[in-house]
């Protein structure tokens, strides 16, 4: 019999190492969150030029001209994306009532704002365009064949969190 309890109790601490230490942390969202998953500075400055070909492609799929970047247009989407965070909410009024025509001015673009795309997550620019793309409202700023400028920028957290805006202009 003591053979049978020995063997027991090893099968069941052999068991024990078999589980998961610790879950991953999850995200608002529900999806796991990434871990170490900062973006460095020249990566920060690379994403832009990155989303602007990817955006340029999808809209030469439509025979929509391209964007350009614009510098103060992007410097109004880096501003929003600072403010969300701090807001802890992503939405398209800054903390002291700012509208995107607001902000746009602010930064010393003085076309026309055609619209803004935000977005609060742990994804990567690509999914975050990809996501985009997937929904009318968003995909419509995204290929206005009226726009011709593009700002865009993130803001990201030290837990990974980032915050994106895209301003489209003309």
């Amino acid at each position: 019999m003591p053979n049978y309890k020995v063997i027991a109790i090893l099968s069941l601490v052999a068991l024990a190492a078999c589980q998961p230490r610790s879950l991953p942390p999850v995200a608002p969202d529900g999806q796991a969150m990434p871990s170490g998953n900062q973006t460095n500075q020249a990566e920060t400055e690379q994403i832009p030029l990155r989303v602007l070909q990817q955006i340029n492609t999808l809209r030469g799929n439509v025979a929509a001209p391209p964007l350009t970047l614009n510098p103060q247009l992007s410097a109004a989407a880096l501003a929003h994306s600072r403010d969300m965070s701090a807001q802890n909410r992503a939405w398209h009024w800054g903390s002291d009532g700012s509208s995107p025509l607001d902000r746009a001015r602010k930064a010393g673009y003085f076309g026309t704002v055609m619209g803004e795309n935000i977005s609060e997550s742990y994804e990567d620019e690509i999914q975050t365009l990809t996501a985009w793309m997937g929904v009318r409202d968003t995909r419509d700023v995204i290929m206005d064949p009226a726009a011709t400028n593009l700002g865009f920028a993130l803001y990201q957290e030290p837990s990974g969190k980032r915050w994106w805006t895209l301003l489209t202009g003309s």
